[in-house]
């Protein structure tokens, strides 16, 4: 794939910079999701993952999210990184947005420390918050990318 790389401005992460492999990061910026009405997930405490061409994915602490929301979904996929993600349904009130989360139970040595936190598409959120700015989804639902302001393309999606 041939691009021009975007320059960069003081805080701000290239996503042709991350890694392939994938990296696996602690975060501590404010994170939070909200779907219909409701804050489904507020964390400091999360964990970012960064791969070449793809915005952060942010994986949330169970304890950090309303899981009274979430209903188990017979969906199922396959990473090469962090090995076999389970999904969720999220049921708020009348509405039921399906399979929205996915998690590793039972993830890759290098990505233990994910087991069992949740990742969320944020396509299918009403909003989802990092430090308060909304973020863009990544264009596409396969990769699940959250873009900020702080992370420049060009993005892999579709």
């Amino acid at each position: 794939m041939f691009f021009n790389k975007i320059p960069l401005k003081p805080g701000q992460e290239s996503v042709w910079d991350y890694p392939r492999p994938p990296r696996l990061e602690p975060c501590t910026k404010h994170i939070k999701i909200v779907f219909n009405n409701v804050i489904i997930a507020d964390s400091k405490n999360t964990q970012r993952v960064l791969e070449t061409s793809h915005p952060p994915v942010y994986y949330i602490p169970p304890e950090d999210i309303k899981m009274e929301y979430l209903l188990n979904s017979n969906r199922q996929s396959f990473c090469e990184w962090k090995g076999v993600a389970s999904y969720y349904n999220l049921q708020v009130g009348d509405r039921l947005c399906q399979d929205c989360s996915w998690y590793y139970p039972n993830p890759t040595p290098t990505f233990l420390t994910i087991k069992n936190y949740l990742a969320f598409y944020p396509s299918k959120m009403d909003a989802c918050y990092v430090n308060e700015e909304q973020v863009t989804p990544q264009p596409g639902d396969f990769y699940g990318g959250w873009i900020t302001s702080e992370i420049i393309g060009p993005f892999k999606g579709g």
